[in-house]
């Protein structure tokens, strides 16, 4: 990831105390920088993952979520999430009232209300209520 792309969405995450990233996949560099900040984070993906020692590393799947992995969570976040996982992060992160944030891919739209935030090389979606 661009070093200027992951500073903006580090800084768009840094006022959450607790968050979760759904499907981290194996970039792992965001969680890792917000752990570093004296963040809280969990990150789920639907296979075990290897992540830094400073995170919490859950399998979950979005589609079917374990809510107490998100219980407590400030915000909800996803890097590069396909539309047809948006409503369901979505509906996760207002099931324990978080802040839902996230990229797509490539030229995709978001499927649900989001407002976007352009960022170095990227947009950033913030979901509406």
């Amino acid at each position: 990831m661009d070093p200027d792309t992951l500073g903006a969405i580090v800084d768009a995450l840094r006022p959450f105390d607790h968050v979760v990233e759904v499907g981290i996949g194996t970039r792992t560099a965001v969680a890792a920088e917000l752990a570093a900040a004296g963040k809280r984070v969990t990150a789920t993906d639907v296979v075990e993952r290897e992540v830094p020692d400073c995170v919490r590393f859950v399998v979950d799947a979005v589609t079917d979520p374990d809510p107490g992995v998100y219980r407590g969570a400030d915000a909800v976040y996803a890097l590069n999430l396909p539309p047809e996982l948006h409503r369901p992060a979505r509906r996760v992160a207002r099931q324990v009232d978080a802040d839902f944030l996230f990229t797509t891919l490539g030229g995709d739209e978001p499927a649900v209300p989001a407002d976007p935030e352009q960022i170095p090389y990227d947009v950033l979606y913030r979901a509406q209520d």
